[in-house]
Order: structure tokens, then sequence, then C-alpha cells
């Protein structure tokens, strides 16, 4: 069976390359017997028959002087990338072998002589993006074509505003822009005017990496940023003010819904836009990570009948995701789920939601109270902003309601002090709140290229934290898959805390937060930065990626756990 699924994996490869002119139909007869595995290992047998040159590009360092002798769109379109210039020849990466149109052209636009270098097209693609900058092809398009003129930025009335839409160039370029920070599984993209340039960078992981443009791209500044407020729905000719909307895209059968900000600054309007996917697939609780005790007490509270069970964090740390996960477990016919969001982040078939709208006055509150009308057994709230929403939760599961909802505090102690501050009375957050959930999202190591981390530090640090002697802790390296980052993806830690009876007492006295937080640790909750280390020791994270997303006060909870100090912690970082 396996050996069937090799053939026939081999045989689909070899009819794509064949059909994309990378090899010909006769050499597709002879490899038919033969199972090749990718791409990769067909064209260095291709190069070994035909007498090439062979490379992954990973070494090479292209001539950017040799570059800009040769049209962008050309080199993009037919996939072909100049590496070197050697005794009068230019060597050129080209994945299709048997697609001469592209060298054709070259060589009758430039008068050079080039050799072909036969590399894989992924490869290539990648580092033309790389060294020509994402839309290359169309910002270059721009300055032959007719009819466009770019025009003051601050003028009031901007013709190129309104001929944006219509301009297929900037079109395409906004276009390219969107689809690649969607394959690159960016969260946000942000599109920055400073006076000699205009970046964009992607935040992926958490982390903001810049993209490489076409040096050429600010000038046409005001028409980017006019095609995304025409894509949104907002005013074109308002300059002057911030601006919020929405885009919703489809691509390749996945919806992501795009939240767009446009800020008025000192070089022009910038743009931050955050991708929303809509359908992405939930994982089960079991799935996301959480060890054995936060797991457990996590599947206990969701059989409860009524309570408030908080999520809290900072912008972007999975909270939404955790919740949702919740709901998909207690999703089933016999009970009613009604969410009230902004924006409606997934999608869950049987739970009926709510997209808050601010401009029309359907609020998180006027929401709220609208829904207790339709008989729920379990809600959701986005997000419990302010004092309304909040009484208005504790009422709801004081009711018989269970309610999820999300909070920003820095830990799960702090919840309580903070819904205190919102204007709750202390009795009544006493009665209502069941349970807290803390969270923070760790990059993970990418599985390609980390390392074991055998430096003096590492092991001083695995002795201070009792980590197992005999445990590897990693580092990061980077590598072509990882786009040089040494992570790929990241994962939760949590912080769970029970509201036990000796946590009620301490509400209703208004104890402060670090009052709390000793009485939850007697009760058995571990800090953010120990659920990280517990990361660290399975090899799925690094001490630095827990060390930034944790403060000094987990930090030193952790420390005293096991007996040690801050100051000895310090020096194992």
């Amino acid at each position: 069976m396996a050996a069937n699924t090799v053939k026939d994996s081999s045989q689909e490869l070899l009819g794509r390359m064949v059909a994309s002119r990378q090899l010909s139909a006769f050499d597709a007869e002879t490899l038919a017997s033969k199972k090749f595995s990718s791409e990769e290992e067909i064209l260095r047998w291709l190069a070994n028959e035909y007498g090439l040159g062979f490379t992954t590009l990973e070494d090479v360092e292209p001539d950017r002087q040799l570059l800009s002798l040769f049209p962008a769109r050309i080199l993009l379109k037919e996939e072909l990338l100049p590496l070197r210039r050697d005794n009068g020849i230019v060597e050129i990466a080209t994945s299709r072998l048997f697609a001469t149109q592209g060298l054709d052209a070259l060589k009758s636009l430039t008068g050079l002589n080039l050799k072909p270098i036969l590399a894989a097209s992924e490869a290539i693609q990648r580092e033309i993006k790389k060294r020509l900058g994402v839309g290359a092809d169309t910002i270059g398009t721009l300055d032959e074509e007719k009819g466009i003129q770019v025009v003051d930025e601050n003028a009031e009335n901007n013709n190129l505003d309104d001929g944006a839409e219509d301009e297929a160039s900037i079109i395409r370029f906004v276009n390219q822009v969107l689809k690649d920070a969607i394959d690159l599984r960016a969260s946000d993209v942000h599109l920055e005017p400073f006076e000699d340039e205009f970046r964009i960078r992607y935040r992926i992981d958490g982390e903001l990496q810049e993209v490489p443009v076409p040096p050429q791209l600010k000038q046409f500044q005001p028409a980017i940023v006019s095609r995304v407020k025409i894509l949104s729905h907002l005013n074109i000719a308002e300059k002057r003010l911030p601006q919020d909307g929405r885009i919703k895209v489809r691509i390749d059968s996945a919806e992501v819904d795009i939240r767009v900000s446009v800020i008025p600054m000192l070089h022009g309007e910038a743009v931050v836009m955050r991708l929303l996917r809509q359908n992405s697939t939930l994982r089960g609780l079991g799935q996301i990570g959480m060890n054995t005790r936060e797991y457990e007490h996590f599947k206990n509270v969701l059989g409860l009948p009524h309570g408030i069970i908080l999520v809290t964090g900072p912008t972007g740390s999975g909270k939404t995701s955790t919740l949702y996960t919740a709901l998909n477990e207690i999703n089933d016919s016999v009970r009613k789920i009604i969410t009230v969001e902004d924006p409606v982040e997934y999608q869950l078939k049987g739970v009926n939601q709510i997209q808050v709208n601010e401009k029309s006055g359907l609020t998180f509150a006027r929401g709220l109270r609208s829904i207790l009308r339709h008989d729920p057994d379990v809600i959701l709230i986005g997000e419990i902003r302010d004092a309304e929403t909040a009484q208005i939760a504790v009422q709801a599961s004081l009711t018989g309601h269970l309610v999820f909802s999300t909070l920003h505090t820095n830990d799960a102690p702090g919840a309580l002090t903070r819904l205190v501050d919102m204007g709750v009375e202390p009795y009544l957050v006493a009665s209502s709140l069941e349970a807290v959930l803390a969270q923070r999202l760790v990059r993970v190591l990418c599985p390609h290229c980390k390392q074991p981390d055998n430096s003096a530090n590492a092991q001083a640090f695995k002795a201070k934290l009792g980590i197992a002697a005999d445990k590897t802790i990693f580092k990061s390296v980077g590598c072509r898959e990882c786009r040089n980052t040494g992570f790929f993806g990241r994962q939760a830690i949590f912080e769970w805390m029970d509201t036990d009876e000796e946590i009620r007492l301490l509400i209703l006295k208004s104890a402060s937060t670090d009052q709390i937080r000793a009485a939850a640790r007697r009760g058995g909750m571990t800090s953010l930065a120990e659920d990280g280390w517990r990361l660290v020791a399975q090899g799925v994270t690094t001490v630095e990626e827990v060390l930034s997303v944790t403060t000094a006060k987990e930090v030193e909870h952790s420390a005293k756990a096991s007996g040690e100090s801050v100051a000895s912690i310090a020096v194992a970082k």
C-alpha cells in the first residue's frame, strides 16, 4: 500500500513538471519507473543528465548589481534568478529546463550570454521575492503605464484615490501583499510611511518581520492606502482622522476577515490589518498543550451549571481560541450557546453568534441584555470592557447561566481585583466567579533546525529550576523552513486559578492581588513561568522565549518554588 502511494505521488509530480516544462515527456517516461519523492531530486537528475549545474540557492548570494540589469517582470513571470557573471557568461537559476522563452527574452533585451543552472522553483521564488520585494512585477509596470500621476497625499481631493480601484497594478499589489501574509501565517500586516520609504511588515508568530519591497514603492503610497480604504469601505477623501473598517476575502476556499485601522502619521497614513481566519480548524481541549492539572480543572468547570470562567492575557495571546475550544467541547443538542463578539473570529456550527456593531448601537452590554431573553444555557462574551458589561455578566451567572469571557490582566489573581475595580461588588465577584485561566503564547522551536543547548548557562538553568539532568533543552538556530527565525508556530502556557473558599474570603475582604496569589499557590496554582519551564524541559521552546513573555514576579515565584533566588536565575539568563 505504501509503495503504491509513493508511486502515485511520483507520477503526479512528474506530470506537474512536464506541464510546467521543467521536464520533457521523454524524460518523464524514462523516470516513471524510478521513485523520486521531490522536485529537487528530479532536477538533480536532469542536471547530471544534461551536464548542467544544480544549486539549492542556500549558500548563493545573487549579485544585486547584476540583478538590476534584468526586468523584474520577466524574472518573476519566468522564475529566473541571475546569480553571477563569470568570464562574460551570466549564470541564471531556473527550474524550467525546457521553457526557453524566458531566457530568450532576457538574451534579446540585454545581449548577454546566459547559462542556465537548475534550482527548485520554490527556492527561486523565495529568493526572487527576497531580492526584488513583494509585488516587484506589479510595481515595476506602474512606471510604464500611462495615466498614473502621484499627487500630494495631503490634498483635499485626489484623483488618484478615485482611480485606485480601476488601477490593475495597484489592485494586484495589494492582493499579493495579503496573499503573501496569509501564506506566511501572519496575524497582522503593517503598512508604515516614512520620509523616504514605505515599509511593510508582517507579524508572524508574535514577532514583526520586515518584508522586502521594491525601492520605488514610496511614490505609490497614496494609491496603495486608497486601495485598502476602498476594500474596507472607508472614506478615501478623509486623510486627517483615524478610520476603522473591515475586509472579507476568500483565498483557496479559506475565508479571512481583515480588521483595518488607518491613522494619519507624519509622512502619510499608516495602515494596520489584522487577519482573522474564519474557518480555522479548532483543536480539542486535550490538544492545546495544557498540563494534567490545568486540563482536569478546565474539564471540570465545563460541566458546571452556572458561574463565570475568565481567560486573561494581553491582546494576541490566544484567549479567544481557548474559549472556542471550550465551547466546542460542550456544544451539543441539549445546550443553547450564544456568543457576543467583536468580531466573530470563529464560526461554530450550532452556536448562535452575534457580531457587535458599535456604529448601529449594538454594544456588548446591549447584546447581553437581549440574549438573556433567548433562554441560553451558555454565554460567551468576547471581552468584558466596561462596568456595565461586567455587571450584566455577573447577573447572568447568578441567574443560572454559564458565562465565558476574556479580561486584560497580567495574571489570574489580577482578574479578581480588576472586576472589583470596574465597580462589581466584592460579594458578587466571590459568589459568581468560578475560575480564571491566564495564558501567554511562546514560539515553538523549528523541528528542522533546533539544536541541543549544552552551554554552561543552560546546564546551570536546568539545575536551578529542577529540570532533570538527563532532559535535553534546545536552542533556536534558523533555517529555510522557519525563515531563519528558529521558530515555527506558537503554543500557550497557562496559569489556572480556582476560586476556593480561602480566595472567596479574601475577595470579600478586598485583599490585594499578592495576597490572592499567595492563597492560589497554596491551592496548587503554578505560575505562567513554571508552565513555561515545563515546555522548555519538553524541548518545545527555549528559556529566552519563556522569559520574554513572563514578568519578573512570575519568574521569582517559579524560582522560589525551586528553592532558588531571582539573582541565581538571572545568571542563567
